[in-house]
């Protein structure tokens, strides 16, 4: 993977292109020591959710950007949906609905933990136990940018 990249014991010889995907598994320290050992002469970086720092680097002119505006051919498209806490039961109806179909869910909740400032907003602590409690520990996961590179891949 991407990673190896950085490691001490890995020398490059003319190395013409670097393509990570997924950027944000790819930190600002890996990319500094990649970069000194100058493999960075052209650098391809592919994600579907830039971190803050890319985005920015984007927007203010530092970084080509290209986008893929069409699914690969047979793709489905994703359906994403907003819904109010209100329409909770409505929408376990309709993610049970599509699991049993063998198909996966992803919610996504704005806060990782609660807050005293946003007590109406859901968190993904307090869902990720409900839904361990309405689908079984097995079928439900947690992932979250306060967990560890490890526990994000065990997810």
């Amino acid at each position: 993977g991407t990673h190896v990249l950085s490691q001490d014991d890995v020398i490059f010889h003319n190395v013409g292109l670097v393509i990570t995907d997924e950027q944000h598994r790819f930190g600002v320290n890996q990319r500094q020591l990649v970069r000194e050992k100058g493999a960075m002469t052209n650098v391809l970086s592919m994600t579907a959710t830039p971190i803050p720092r890319t985005l920015a680097i984007s927007v203010f002119g530092e970084m080509d950007v290209s986008s893929i505006k069409q699914l690969p051919k047979g793709r489905k498209p994703i359906i994403t949906t907003w819904a109010k806490h209100e329409q909770y039961d409505k929408v376990l109806m309709q993610m049970t609905s599509e699991l049993k179909k063998g198909r996966q869910a992803y919610v996504i909740c704005p806060l990782i933990e609660s807050s005293e400032h946003l007590e109406d907003v859901q968190n993904v602590v307090a869902l990720y136990e409900s839904l361990q409690q309405y689908y079984g520990v097995s079928r439900v996961g947690l992932l979250h940018g306060k967990l560890s590179a490890d526990e994000k891949d065990e997810v």
